[in-house]
């Protein structure tokens, strides 16, 4: 009886270890598809550029344009409806949200090259040109139960135009 008593405790302890481990696996693969989708998707909305202010030699982005084009990119890479929730068949499991998204271009003043810094999402980068920046988030998959809550997945991306003045 002392023997069964061990070798279930072993089992429990084995497939407790088991899903951790699957539920990490599973978190790096959503951030992956996270990061790669947001960095398509902030490289589309850079491209959404003012023709008008183009013609004068200035690098302007349009701000609805940009943001159209982002969601649109987002949607179509992860499988996500027009609110951003996943579709049937997506490997995501909850809806994605768009935290931050910020255009920094010659519209605003700034000159280049410029510091850029945001602490609330650790973004700091010396940007060379005008700019997309974008930061995303979905909830952490959850395969076992616990006390502890995960943060959010949370993953920011950054398009720059480089200068060569």
């Amino acid at each position: 009886m002392d023997y069964i008593i061990k070798l279930a405790f072993v089992l429990l302890i084995f497939i407790y270890s088991w899903f951790f481990q699957i539920q990490n696996q599973e978190w790096d693969q959503v951030r992956s598809m996270l990061k790669d989708a947001n960095n398509m998707a902030v490289h589309d909305a850079s491209q959404e550029l003012n023709e008008a202010a183009r013609a004068q030699g200035r690098l302007v982005i349009d701000p609805a344009e940009a943001y159209a084009t982002f969601r649109h990119t987002l949607q179509s890479n992860l499988g996500l409806d027009d609110g951003l929730s996943p579709l049937a068949g997506s490997r995501l499991q909850a809806q994605v949200k768009i935290v931050k998204f910020d255009i920094v271009d010659e519209s605003t003043g700034d000159t280049f090259p410029l510091l850029y810094e945001d602490s609330t999402y650790g973004i700091t980068k010396y940007i060379q040109g005008p700019s997309v920046i974008a930061v995303i988030q979905t909830q952490h998959p959850v395969l076992i139960s616990r006390n502890k809550v995960q943060e959010a997945i949370t993953v920011p991306a950054v398009q720059e135009y480089r200068m060569n003045r």
